[in-house]
Protein backbone atom coordinates (compact mmCIF):
# COMPACT_ATOMS: atom_id res chain seq x y z
CA UNK A 1 0.00 0.00 0.00
CA UNK A 2 1.23 3.40 -1.21
CA UNK A 3 1.82 6.25 1.54
CA UNK A 4 -0.92 8.72 -0.52
CA UNK A 5 -3.33 5.37 0.21
CA UNK A 6 -2.06 4.77 4.11
CA UNK A 7 -2.50 9.03 4.39
CA UNK A 8 -6.28 8.76 2.72
CA UNK A 9 -7.86 5.90 4.76
CA UNK A 10 -5.87 8.10 7.96
CA UNK A 11 -7.43 10.91 6.94
CA UNK A 12 -10.81 9.05 6.47
CA UNK A 13 -10.33 7.49 9.85
CA UNK A 14 -10.16 10.85 11.71
CA UNK A 15 -12.84 12.22 9.70
CA UNK A 16 -14.76 9.32 11.24
CA UNK A 17 -13.71 9.03 14.86
CA UNK A 18 -13.93 12.84 14.80
CA UNK A 19 -15.49 13.82 18.44
CA UNK A 20 -17.61 16.64 16.89
CA UNK A 21 -20.12 16.93 13.90
CA UNK A 22 -17.67 16.79 10.58
CA UNK A 23 -19.72 17.60 7.36
CA UNK A 24 -17.39 17.03 3.88
CA UNK A 25 -19.69 19.36 1.67
CA UNK A 26 -19.64 20.45 -2.59
CA UNK A 27 -20.23 24.52 -2.22
CA UNK A 28 -19.60 24.76 -6.28
CA UNK A 29 -22.88 25.59 -7.46
CA UNK A 30 -23.22 28.81 -4.29
CA UNK A 31 -20.11 29.89 -5.82
CA UNK A 32 -21.97 29.88 -9.72
CA UNK A 33 -24.87 31.19 -8.12
CA UNK A 34 -22.45 34.14 -6.54
CA UNK A 35 -21.43 34.78 -9.94
CA UNK A 36 -24.89 35.28 -11.57
CA UNK A 37 -25.37 37.88 -9.21
CA UNK A 38 -22.36 39.67 -9.69
CA UNK A 39 -22.86 39.80 -13.18
CA UNK A 40 -26.35 41.37 -12.28
CA UNK A 41 -24.46 44.38 -9.95
CA UNK A 42 -25.51 42.84 -6.33
CA UNK A 43 -22.92 44.54 -3.97
CA UNK A 44 -24.60 44.25 -0.42
CA UNK A 45 -25.04 40.36 -0.55
CA UNK A 46 -26.56 40.92 3.22
CA UNK A 47 -29.35 43.68 2.05
CA UNK A 48 -29.90 41.35 -0.96
CA UNK A 49 -31.01 37.89 1.09
CA UNK A 50 -32.05 39.63 3.64
CA UNK A 51 -34.33 41.48 1.11
CA UNK A 52 -35.79 38.10 -0.31
CA UNK A 53 -35.41 34.84 1.98
CA UNK A 54 -36.06 32.88 -0.97
CA UNK A 55 -32.60 33.67 -2.35
CA UNK A 56 -31.10 32.29 1.29
CA UNK A 57 -32.74 28.97 0.30
CA UNK A 58 -31.75 28.82 -3.64
CA UNK A 59 -28.26 29.00 -2.29
CA UNK A 60 -28.87 26.22 0.92
CA UNK A 61 -30.73 23.72 -1.87
CA UNK A 62 -27.35 24.26 -3.81
CA UNK A 63 -25.33 23.05 -1.33
CA UNK A 64 -24.70 19.63 -1.75
CA UNK A 65 -23.75 17.26 1.58
CA UNK A 66 -20.92 14.51 0.13
CA UNK A 67 -20.45 13.00 3.49
CA UNK A 68 -21.22 13.18 7.48
CA UNK A 69 -19.24 11.47 10.23
CA UNK A 70 -20.99 8.90 12.98
CA UNK A 71 -20.95 11.85 15.72
CA UNK A 72 -23.12 13.81 13.23
CA UNK A 73 -25.82 10.90 12.92
CA UNK A 74 -25.52 10.42 16.61
CA UNK A 75 -26.13 14.30 17.68
CA UNK A 76 -28.99 14.86 15.26
CA UNK A 77 -30.72 11.57 15.72
CA UNK A 78 -30.08 10.05 12.00
CA UNK A 79 -30.05 6.18 10.98
CA UNK A 80 -27.69 7.10 7.90
CA UNK A 81 -26.82 10.20 5.81
CA UNK A 82 -30.19 9.34 3.55
CA UNK A 83 -32.22 9.88 6.68
CA UNK A 84 -30.59 12.86 7.72
CA UNK A 85 -30.70 14.75 4.32
CA UNK A 86 -34.65 13.31 3.93
CA UNK A 87 -34.71 15.30 6.93
CA UNK A 88 -32.94 18.21 6.90
CA UNK A 89 -35.69 20.74 6.74
CA UNK A 90 -36.26 19.53 10.17
CA UNK A 91 -32.50 20.24 11.35
CA UNK A 92 -31.94 23.93 9.84
CA UNK A 93 -35.08 25.75 10.56
CA UNK A 94 -36.38 28.68 12.57
CA UNK A 95 -32.93 30.44 13.87
CA UNK A 96 -30.54 29.41 11.38
CA UNK A 97 -31.68 32.22 8.71
CA UNK A 98 -29.77 34.98 9.92
CA UNK A 99 -26.64 32.66 10.87
CA UNK A 100 -26.48 31.33 7.14
CA UNK A 101 -26.62 35.01 5.85
CA UNK A 102 -23.56 35.97 7.58
CA UNK A 103 -21.94 32.49 6.46
CA UNK A 104 -22.35 33.15 2.86
CA UNK A 105 -21.61 36.65 3.21
CA UNK A 106 -18.05 35.71 4.67
CA UNK A 107 -17.87 33.52 1.83
CA UNK A 108 -19.07 36.29 -1.15
CA UNK A 109 -16.37 38.79 0.23
CA UNK A 110 -13.67 36.65 -0.48
CA UNK A 111 -13.07 34.49 2.72
CA UNK A 112 -12.43 30.64 2.32
CA UNK A 113 -13.85 29.95 6.14
CA UNK A 114 -16.57 30.87 7.56
CA UNK A 115 -18.09 30.83 11.47
CA UNK A 116 -21.54 31.53 12.96
CA UNK A 117 -23.03 30.11 16.69
CA UNK A 118 -26.35 29.32 15.52
CA UNK A 119 -29.26 26.88 16.27
CA UNK A 120 -30.40 23.45 14.69
CA UNK A 121 -32.57 20.75 15.52
CA UNK A 122 -32.66 16.96 15.93
CA UNK A 123 -34.59 14.87 14.09
CA UNK A 124 -37.00 14.32 17.00
CA UNK A 125 -37.07 18.20 17.35
CA UNK A 126 -34.82 18.78 20.01
CA UNK A 127 -33.25 22.23 20.11
CA UNK A 128 -29.21 22.30 19.37
CA UNK A 129 -27.25 25.53 20.31
CA UNK A 130 -24.21 24.78 17.78
CA UNK A 131 -20.55 26.48 16.83
CA UNK A 132 -20.36 26.39 13.23
CA UNK A 133 -17.20 26.55 11.33
CA UNK A 134 -16.14 26.31 8.03
CA UNK A 135 -13.30 25.71 5.33
CA UNK A 136 -12.66 25.68 1.64
CA UNK A 137 -10.31 22.58 2.01
CA UNK A 138 -6.91 23.53 0.31
CA UNK A 139 -6.71 22.88 -3.18
CA UNK A 140 -10.77 23.93 -3.71
CA UNK A 141 -10.73 27.43 -3.32
CA UNK A 142 -11.46 27.95 -7.19
CA UNK A 143 -13.40 25.69 -7.43
CA UNK A 144 -15.42 25.67 -3.96
CA UNK A 145 -16.28 21.63 -4.25
CA UNK A 146 -14.85 20.42 -1.14
CA UNK A 147 -15.69 22.88 1.89
CA UNK A 148 -15.38 21.01 5.79
CA UNK A 149 -18.05 22.19 7.95
CA UNK A 150 -17.64 21.33 11.97
CA UNK A 151 -20.19 21.72 14.23
CA UNK A 152 -19.91 21.83 17.93
CA UNK A 153 -22.96 20.89 20.32
CA UNK A 154 -22.70 23.80 22.84
CA UNK A 155 -26.36 23.94 23.88
CA UNK A 156 -25.00 23.16 28.04
CA UNK A 157 -23.16 26.07 27.55
CA UNK A 158 -25.64 28.45 26.04
CA UNK A 159 -28.05 27.19 28.58
CA UNK A 160 -26.15 28.21 31.12
CA UNK A 161 -25.52 31.75 29.58
CA UNK A 162 -28.84 32.49 29.08
CA UNK A 163 -29.75 31.51 32.82
CA UNK A 164 -27.04 33.72 33.43
CA UNK A 165 -28.77 36.55 31.44
CA UNK A 166 -32.03 35.58 32.95
CA UNK A 167 -31.06 35.50 36.37
CA UNK A 168 -29.26 39.07 35.57
CA UNK A 169 -32.52 40.04 34.03
CA UNK A 170 -34.72 38.83 37.25
CA UNK A 171 -32.24 40.66 39.60
CA UNK A 172 -32.06 43.68 37.66
CA UNK A 173 -36.05 43.72 37.65
CA UNK A 174 -36.13 43.43 40.80
CA UNK A 175 -33.79 46.21 41.24
CA UNK A 176 -35.72 49.01 38.99
CA UNK A 177 -39.07 47.89 39.47
CA UNK A 178 -38.38 47.34 43.97
CA UNK A 179 -41.43 49.61 45.34
CA UNK A 180 -38.89 50.15 47.82
CA UNK A 181 -35.76 53.04 47.30
CA UNK A 182 -32.63 50.62 46.59
CA UNK A 183 -29.15 52.14 45.70
CA UNK A 184 -26.14 50.74 44.69
CA UNK A 185 -22.91 52.72 46.27
CA UNK A 186 -18.90 52.02 46.46
CA UNK A 187 -17.70 52.48 49.94
CA UNK A 188 -14.17 51.83 48.82
CA UNK A 189 -12.84 54.80 49.80
CA UNK A 190 -14.37 54.89 52.80
CA UNK A 191 -12.64 51.65 53.79
CA UNK A 192 -9.45 53.09 52.95
CA UNK A 193 -10.01 56.06 54.86
CA UNK A 194 -11.10 53.89 57.68
CA UNK A 195 -8.28 51.18 57.28
CA UNK A 196 -5.80 54.06 57.34
CA UNK A 197 -7.06 55.06 60.92
CA UNK A 198 -6.90 51.84 62.46
CA UNK A 199 -3.16 51.30 60.96
CA UNK A 200 -2.47 54.62 62.97
CA UNK A 201 -3.76 52.87 66.25
CA UNK A 202 -7.01 53.96 66.81
CA UNK A 203 -9.08 51.73 68.24
CA UNK A 204 -12.39 53.35 69.08
CA UNK A 205 -13.95 55.13 66.46
CA UNK A 206 -16.52 57.08 68.35
CA UNK A 207 -13.34 58.55 70.66
CA UNK A 208 -11.65 59.68 67.80
CA UNK A 209 -14.57 60.84 65.55
CA UNK A 210 -15.41 62.77 68.83
CA UNK A 211 -12.04 64.58 68.07
CA UNK A 212 -11.92 64.67 64.85
CA UNK A 213 -15.33 65.57 63.78
CA UNK A 214 -14.29 66.51 60.50
CA UNK A 215 -13.31 62.50 59.97
CA UNK A 216 -17.31 61.77 59.66
CA UNK A 217 -17.13 64.56 56.80
CA UNK A 218 -14.81 62.89 54.56
CA UNK A 219 -15.98 60.08 54.87
CA UNK A 220 -19.38 60.99 52.98
CA UNK A 221 -17.65 62.80 50.38
CA UNK A 222 -16.02 58.96 49.51
CA UNK A 223 -19.21 57.57 48.53
CA UNK A 224 -19.80 57.60 45.12
CA UNK A 225 -23.42 56.23 43.57
CA UNK A 226 -23.36 53.86 40.97
CA UNK A 227 -27.11 53.00 40.66
CA UNK A 228 -30.34 53.86 42.01
CA UNK A 229 -33.98 52.22 40.83
CA UNK A 230 -36.69 54.10 39.44
CA UNK A 231 -38.64 54.35 43.14
CA UNK A 232 -35.50 56.49 44.09
CA UNK A 233 -36.07 58.76 41.83
CA UNK A 234 -39.83 59.17 42.79
CA UNK A 235 -39.02 59.58 46.33
CA UNK A 236 -36.53 62.30 46.07
CA UNK A 237 -38.81 63.98 43.49
CA UNK A 238 -35.78 63.98 40.38
CA UNK A 239 -36.84 63.64 36.40
CA UNK A 240 -33.67 61.82 36.25
CA UNK A 241 -30.65 59.98 37.45
CA UNK A 242 -28.15 62.70 36.24
CA UNK A 243 -30.46 65.22 37.94
CA UNK A 244 -31.02 63.55 41.45
CA UNK A 245 -26.93 62.74 41.29
CA UNK A 246 -26.10 66.17 40.40
CA UNK A 247 -28.15 67.76 44.04
CA UNK A 248 -27.16 65.07 46.30
CA UNK A 249 -25.75 67.49 48.83
CA UNK A 250 -29.81 68.68 48.90
CA UNK A 251 -30.81 65.32 49.82
CA UNK A 252 -27.99 64.19 52.33
CA UNK A 253 -27.85 67.33 54.50
CA UNK A 254 -28.75 68.40 58.27
CA UNK A 255 -29.59 65.34 60.29
CA UNK A 256 -27.95 62.96 58.10
CA UNK A 257 -24.45 63.29 59.74
CA UNK A 258 -25.08 61.53 63.18
CA UNK A 259 -26.59 58.74 62.40
CA UNK A 260 -24.05 58.22 59.34
CA UNK A 261 -21.38 58.63 62.14
CA UNK A 262 -23.04 55.48 63.94
CA UNK A 263 -22.92 53.79 60.65
CA UNK A 264 -19.50 54.32 60.31
CA UNK A 265 -19.16 53.08 63.96
CA UNK A 266 -21.10 49.64 63.05
CA UNK A 267 -18.79 49.36 60.24
CA UNK A 268 -16.02 50.09 62.71
CA UNK A 269 -17.03 46.89 64.81
CA UNK A 270 -17.44 44.50 61.65
CA UNK A 271 -21.07 44.76 61.34
CA UNK A 272 -21.42 44.88 57.47
CA UNK A 273 -25.61 45.07 57.82
CA UNK A 274 -27.17 47.73 59.53
CA UNK A 275 -30.89 49.42 59.70
CA UNK A 276 -31.57 52.56 61.43
CA UNK A 277 -34.17 55.49 60.54
CA UNK A 278 -32.69 58.72 58.82
CA UNK A 279 -33.92 62.22 57.84
CA UNK A 280 -33.48 62.96 53.83
CA UNK A 281 -34.87 65.49 51.72
CA UNK A 282 -36.85 65.55 48.26
CA UNK A 283 -35.66 67.69 46.12
CA UNK A 284 -38.05 70.00 46.54
CA UNK A 285 -37.39 70.11 50.18
CA UNK A 286 -39.35 67.84 51.89
CA UNK A 287 -38.34 66.57 54.61
CA UNK A 288 -38.53 62.50 54.50
CA UNK A 289 -38.45 59.81 57.47
CA UNK A 290 -37.09 56.81 55.85
CA UNK A 291 -35.99 53.11 57.44
CA UNK A 292 -32.06 52.54 56.10
CA UNK A 293 -30.97 48.94 55.35
CA UNK A 294 -27.80 48.85 54.60
CA UNK A 295 -25.60 45.82 53.25
CA UNK A 296 -22.34 45.17 51.65
CA UNK A 297 -22.95 42.31 48.55
CA UNK A 298 -21.53 39.22 48.52
CA UNK A 299 -17.74 39.09 47.54
CA UNK A 300 -17.35 42.64 48.19
CA UNK A 301 -16.46 42.31 52.08
CA UNK A 302 -12.93 43.35 51.69
CA UNK A 303 -12.75 46.18 49.79
CA UNK A 304 -16.30 47.51 50.25
CA UNK A 305 -16.52 48.25 46.61
CA UNK A 306 -20.68 47.27 46.06
CA UNK A 307 -22.83 48.36 49.00
CA UNK A 308 -27.03 47.88 48.57
CA UNK A 309 -28.63 50.92 50.38
CA UNK A 310 -32.78 50.33 50.74
CA UNK A 311 -34.52 53.06 51.84
CA UNK A 312 -38.24 52.12 53.27
CA UNK A 313 -40.70 55.80 53.41
CA UNK A 314 -41.96 55.52 56.99
CA UNK A 315 -42.21 59.24 57.02
CA UNK A 316 -46.64 58.60 57.17
CA UNK A 317 -45.58 56.38 60.28
CA UNK A 318 -43.75 59.32 61.73
CA UNK A 319 -45.99 61.43 61.34
CA UNK A 320 -48.51 59.58 62.85
CA UNK A 321 -46.14 58.56 65.71
CA UNK A 322 -45.71 62.53 66.35
CA UNK A 323 -49.19 63.14 66.30
CA UNK A 324 -50.18 60.23 68.58
CA UNK A 325 -47.30 61.78 70.74
CA UNK A 326 -48.84 65.11 70.85
CA UNK A 327 -52.11 63.57 71.70
CA UNK A 328 -50.75 62.07 74.57
CA UNK A 329 -49.36 65.37 75.79
CA UNK A 330 -51.16 67.55 74.20
CA UNK A 331 -55.22 69.23 74.65
CA UNK A 332 -56.63 69.18 71.68
CA UNK A 333 -59.42 71.99 71.75
CA UNK A 334 -56.75 74.81 73.17
CA UNK A 335 -53.38 73.07 71.89
CA UNK A 336 -52.10 73.57 75.48
CA UNK A 337 -50.39 70.88 77.00
CA UNK A 338 -52.63 68.21 79.42
CA UNK A 339 -52.77 66.71 83.13
CA UNK A 340 -50.91 64.07 82.35
CA UNK A 341 -48.25 65.88 80.64
CA UNK A 342 -48.39 68.61 83.92
CA UNK A 343 -48.33 65.99 86.83
CA UNK A 344 -45.01 64.63 84.86
CA UNK A 345 -43.37 67.84 84.88
CA UNK A 346 -44.48 68.90 88.16
CA UNK A 347 -42.80 65.68 89.35
CA UNK A 348 -39.36 66.71 87.29
CA UNK A 349 -39.03 69.91 88.27
CA UNK A 350 -39.49 68.58 92.15
CA UNK A 351 -36.61 66.60 91.49
CA UNK A 352 -34.76 68.48 88.87
CA UNK A 353 -35.47 72.05 89.19
CA UNK A 354 -34.28 74.73 88.20
CA UNK A 355 -35.29 76.73 91.43
CA UNK A 356 -37.44 78.79 92.18
CA UNK A 357 -40.29 78.20 90.63
CA UNK A 358 -43.32 79.96 89.83
CA UNK A 359 -46.91 78.75 89.38
CA UNK A 360 -49.88 80.65 88.10
CA UNK A 361 -53.54 78.86 88.34
CA UNK A 362 -55.57 80.45 86.12
CA UNK A 363 -59.91 79.59 85.39
CA UNK A 364 -61.73 80.90 82.69
CA UNK A 365 -64.61 83.00 84.16
CA UNK A 366 -68.45 82.88 83.34
CA UNK A 367 -67.87 79.71 81.01
CA UNK A 368 -70.66 77.62 82.50
CA UNK A 369 -73.26 80.61 81.48
CA UNK A 370 -71.59 81.36 77.92
CA UNK A 371 -72.60 77.10 77.58
CA UNK A 372 -75.91 77.45 79.14
CA UNK A 373 -76.97 80.99 77.11
CA UNK A 374 -75.05 80.61 73.77
CA UNK A 375 -74.26 76.58 73.32
CA UNK A 376 -71.01 74.54 73.74
CA UNK A 377 -69.31 75.80 70.53
CA UNK A 378 -69.27 79.33 72.16
CA UNK A 379 -67.66 78.02 75.16
CA UNK A 380 -65.33 75.82 73.09
CA UNK A 381 -64.52 79.15 71.36
CA UNK A 382 -63.83 80.87 74.44
CA UNK A 383 -61.23 77.89 75.64
CA UNK A 384 -59.45 78.12 72.20
CA UNK A 385 -59.06 81.87 72.63
CA UNK A 386 -57.36 80.90 75.99
CA UNK A 387 -55.46 78.83 74.23
CA UNK A 388 -54.27 81.30 71.57
CA UNK A 389 -53.14 83.88 74.49
CA UNK A 390 -51.23 81.11 76.48
CA UNK A 391 -49.40 79.90 72.89
CA UNK A 392 -48.41 83.96 72.68
CA UNK A 393 -47.38 84.18 76.48
CA UNK A 394 -45.61 80.97 77.24
CA UNK A 395 -42.14 80.12 76.09
CA UNK A 396 -39.45 76.91 77.16
CA UNK A 397 -39.06 76.07 79.13
CA UNK A 398 -42.48 77.80 80.78
CA UNK A 399 -44.92 75.26 79.94
CA UNK A 400 -49.36 75.78 80.53
CA UNK A 401 -51.44 73.09 80.48
CA UNK A 402 -55.20 72.44 80.45
CA UNK A 403 -55.72 70.41 83.80
CA UNK A 404 -59.61 70.43 84.49
CA UNK A 405 -62.36 72.02 82.13
CA UNK A 406 -61.66 75.46 82.28
CA UNK A 407 -59.11 75.60 84.74
CA UNK A 408 -54.92 76.18 83.45
CA UNK A 409 -51.84 75.65 85.19
CA UNK A 410 -48.80 77.79 83.83
CA UNK A 411 -45.04 76.46 85.41
CA UNK A 412 -42.32 78.69 85.10
CA UNK A 413 -39.21 77.19 86.16
CA UNK A 414 -36.14 79.14 87.66
CA UNK A 415 -38.48 81.96 87.99
CA UNK A 416 -39.26 84.39 91.20
CA UNK A 417 -42.01 85.87 92.45
CA UNK A 418 -41.21 89.37 90.39
CA UNK A 419 -40.58 87.66 86.42
CA UNK A 420 -43.70 85.73 87.98
CA UNK A 421 -45.81 88.59 88.94
CA UNK A 422 -44.63 90.43 85.20
CA UNK A 423 -45.48 87.30 83.46
CA UNK A 424 -49.32 87.11 85.41
CA UNK A 425 -49.98 90.68 84.42
CA UNK A 426 -48.72 90.31 80.55
CA UNK A 427 -51.96 87.47 80.88
CA UNK A 428 -53.71 90.39 81.67
CA UNK A 429 -52.95 92.55 78.98
CA UNK A 430 -52.99 89.64 75.95
CA UNK A 431 -56.07 89.16 77.17
CA UNK A 432 -57.37 92.87 77.05
CA UNK A 433 -56.18 92.50 73.39
CA UNK A 434 -57.63 89.75 72.67
CA UNK A 435 -61.09 91.30 73.76
CA UNK A 436 -61.35 94.00 71.86
CA UNK A 437 -61.27 91.14 68.34
CA UNK A 438 -64.55 89.64 70.63
CA UNK A 439 -66.45 92.47 72.34
CA UNK A 440 -69.75 89.96 71.74
CA UNK A 441 -68.06 87.36 74.05
CA UNK A 442 -65.18 88.62 76.15
CA UNK A 443 -62.39 86.61 77.51
CA UNK A 444 -61.85 86.52 81.81
CA UNK A 445 -60.12 84.67 83.96
CA UNK A 446 -59.11 84.47 87.87
CA UNK A 447 -55.90 83.82 88.47
CA UNK A 448 -53.70 82.81 91.35
CA UNK A 449 -49.74 82.61 91.32
CA UNK A 450 -47.28 81.52 93.92
CA UNK A 451 -43.21 80.81 94.18
CA UNK A 452 -41.43 78.39 96.14
CA UNK A 453 -39.45 79.02 98.82
CA UNK A 454 -36.32 76.58 100.09
CA UNK A 455 -37.95 73.52 101.39
CA UNK A 456 -41.41 73.51 99.77
CA UNK A 457 -42.74 71.06 98.14
CA UNK A 458 -44.15 71.89 94.37
CA UNK A 459 -47.93 70.39 95.47
CA UNK A 460 -47.58 72.81 98.70
CA UNK A 461 -46.67 75.75 95.97
CA UNK A 462 -49.93 74.66 93.62
CA UNK A 463 -52.57 74.41 97.09
CA UNK A 464 -51.18 78.26 97.37
CA UNK A 465 -51.26 79.32 93.79
CA UNK A 466 -54.90 77.95 93.62
CA UNK A 467 -56.02 79.27 96.71
CA UNK A 468 -55.45 82.92 95.82
CA UNK A 469 -57.16 82.03 92.32
CA UNK A 470 -60.09 80.59 94.21
CA UNK A 471 -60.51 84.33 96.38
CA UNK A 472 -60.21 86.33 93.45
CA UNK A 473 -62.95 84.32 91.43
CA UNK A 474 -64.89 84.80 94.46
CA UNK A 475 -64.08 88.37 94.30
CA UNK A 476 -64.69 88.35 90.74
CA UNK A 477 -68.80 86.74 91.15
CA UNK A 478 -69.26 89.40 94.03
CA UNK A 479 -67.89 92.69 91.87
CA UNK A 480 -70.45 90.81 89.19
CA UNK A 481 -73.15 90.85 91.30
CA UNK A 482 -73.02 94.25 92.85
CA UNK A 483 -72.58 95.34 89.35
CA UNK A 484 -76.00 93.72 88.63
CA UNK A 485 -77.66 95.43 91.34
CA UNK A 486 -76.21 98.77 90.24
CA UNK A 487 -77.62 98.09 86.83
CA UNK A 488 -80.94 96.65 88.55
CA UNK A 489 -81.21 99.69 90.37
CA UNK A 490 -80.70 102.08 88.13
Amino acid sequence: MSATSIDRKSDAEMFDLAPVSLWLEDYSEVQALFQEWRAENVTDIKAFLTANPDRVRRCSERIRVLKVNPKTLSLYGARDLDHLMANLGQVLRDDTFKSHVEELAQLWYGQTSFASNTVNYTLTGKRLDIQLSGRILPGHERSWDRVMVAIEDVSERENARRDLVDSQNYAFGLFAHSPVSLWVEDFSGVKRLMDDVRNRGVEDLRVFTDVHQEFVARCMSEIHVIDVNSRTLELFGAPDKKTLLHNLPRVFRDEMEPPFREQLIDLWAGKLFQQREVVNYALDGTKLHLLLQFSILPSHERDWARVQVALTDITARKKAETYLEYLGTHDVLTRTLNRSFYVDELNRLERKGPLPVTIIIVDLNGLKAVNDELGHAAGDGLLRRTGEVFDSLIEKPASVSRIGGDEFAVLLPGTDAVVGDAVLNTLKELIEINNQYYPETPLSISAGIATSEPGDRLEQVVKRADMKMLRAKRQHYIETNRNRRKTSVA
